[in-house]
């Protein structure tokens, strides 16, 4: 799992079946802090079943969680989804870059 900022959309006319119906956004991890070496994980295009917006928080969740949020726990065509929208968070150390938009507060979400 991890904590991020939905920053776009997707809309795809020809998908795998498993997708149809679903929403999908790009995420982007606020923490880009990794190993040296270590792959990059973001952006990563989630199923959203929660119906998040451009700008708030969320939690993402991989695998057998993810599917599990849009409902099944079988084999589908997706492998994260967004699991939570933040309402607030506390991380002391945490870049000016990370704090939550006023606006999207207000819409009643992060």
């Amino acid at each position: 799992m991890f904590l991020g900022r939905v920053v776009g959309e997707v809309w795809a006319t020809k998908k795998a079946q498993d997708l149809v119906g679903k929403r999908l956004l790009v995420v982007e991890a606020l923490d880009e802090r990794r190993e040296p070496g270590a792959a990059k994980v973001t952006p990563v295009v989630a199923a959203d079943p929660l119906g998040a917006d451009i700008g708030q928080h969320v939690v993402v969740a991989f695998g057998k969680a993810a599917r599990v949020a849009c409902g099944g726990d079988g084999d589908f065509a997706f492998e994260a989804a967004i699991v939570g929208i933040v309402d607030d968070f506390d991380v002391p150390s945490a870049p000016a870059s990370w704090r939550l938009d006023p606006r999207a507060a207000r819409r009643g979400g992060s």
